[in-house]
């Protein structure tokens, strides 16, 4: 399990824009199960509506089971993990649990102790997310 901060980067950039004031902004903490089994973000419905995140489409979604459902994919969200955040869609699913799939851990740089599944900064660059790319101009 890792704790993790979701935002509505909507509200943010309101706040930004002097909309709304900084304690209006939707933001929750929870935690997630990490899963190297599940591709992206997957967060309980009644999450997607409390932060008031847009619904962007639905999408077949491969279950544990092997099962395919439609879920919605929910976007306009900012993760936080051990203190690396970045912009994200999510799935959102009737569920209680919030998983934590390969695109946010990649993208955030973080690993995984296969034993106990805790999650850590990668070692290799503490100091912020390293991203590997095979060409740059």
């Amino acid at each position: 399990m890792a704790k993790i901060k979701l935002t509505n980067v909507i509200d943010s950039a309101h706040v930004r824009q002097g909309i709304l004031q900084p304690d209006q902004v939707r933001t929750l903490e929870m935690e997630g199960l990490v899963d190297t089994g599940a591709t992206s973000l997957v967060i309980p419905t009644r999450v997607a509506k409390a932060l008031g995140l847009p619904e962007v489409g639905r999408y077949p979604v491969r279950l544990a089971d092997g099962s395919v459902r439609d879920f919605p994919k929910v976007s306009e969200l900012h993760i936080e993990i051990l203190g690396r955040g970045m912009l994200c869609d999510a799935i959102a699913v009737p569920s209680e649990t919030l998983l934590i799939g390969q695109i946010p851990l990649e993208m955030l740089d973080l690993i995984v102790d296969p034993k106990s599944r805790d999650l850590a900064v990668n070692p290799e660059s503490p100091d912020a997310p390293m991203f590997d790319a095979m060409h740059a101009a």
